[in-house]
């Protein structure tokens, strides 16, 4: 009789595990101290299973929302002006769930991360700023005041994702965090 299954774990899992042993391994050894193949050996993958979920290292940590940022940046690309990107950035946090970068910013120092957080979150701003600037832009706002609140919008969705971490991201909802955020830049 044969088997119509395929072999390995299946896709979600593997993602998971792959996650969860990068964060243990974060935590014991550091971030630094710790290779892709550290990860796989922990989670029972290949290095290419690796590869096939995530692109590098610090991906795994930023998987979750880099896909947020991906969504948000295809809905602004036409878009127009500052409604039209608080609706964006207000979509981003629907449904988000505790993920491994919520652990990482709570744990940054124990996980050797306390430098590299920040500079990949100033990416991930710039990210969302960009897109941000170009539909306030073409909306007619001159270039200077799209730049400035462009990064305004960035700097709210990683600030709120920030204090959705540090909350407590398994007791509170960072959709309420970006709710929260959209109004401070929105001077409410």
């Amino acid at each position: 009789m044969t088997s119509s299954s395929r072999a390995g774990r299946p896709r979600v899992s593997s993602r998971e595990t792959l996650a969860e042993a990068a964060c243990e391994l974060f935590l014991e050894r550091g971030y630094e101290a710790t290779a892709v193949a550290d990860i796989t050996r922990r989670a029972g993958v290949s290095r290419s299973s690796f590869f096939n979920y995530f692109s590098s290292k610090s991906a795994v940590l930023w998987s979750g929302l880099d896909a947020r940022i991906d969504v948000l940046e295809s809905a602004l690309l036409t878009a127009q002006g500052d409604s039209a990107v608080a609706r964006a950035v207000a979509e981003l946090g629907d449904g988000f769930a505790p993920d491994a970068l919520a652990l990482a910013i709570v744990n940054d120092v124990a996980m050797g991360l306390a430098d590299d957080l920040p500079r990949d979150a100033a990416w991930r701003s710039a990210r969302i700023a960009a897109a941000a600037a170009g539909a306030l832009e073409r909306s007619g706002v001159a270039r200077l005041e799209c730049d400035i609140r462009g990064a305004a919008w960035g700097g709210a969705v990683l600030g709120a994702v920030r204090a959705w971490a540090r909350g407590g991201a398994g007791r509170s909802d960072l959709a309420q965090e970006i709710t929260r955020a959209v109004a401070i830049v929105r001077g409410a």
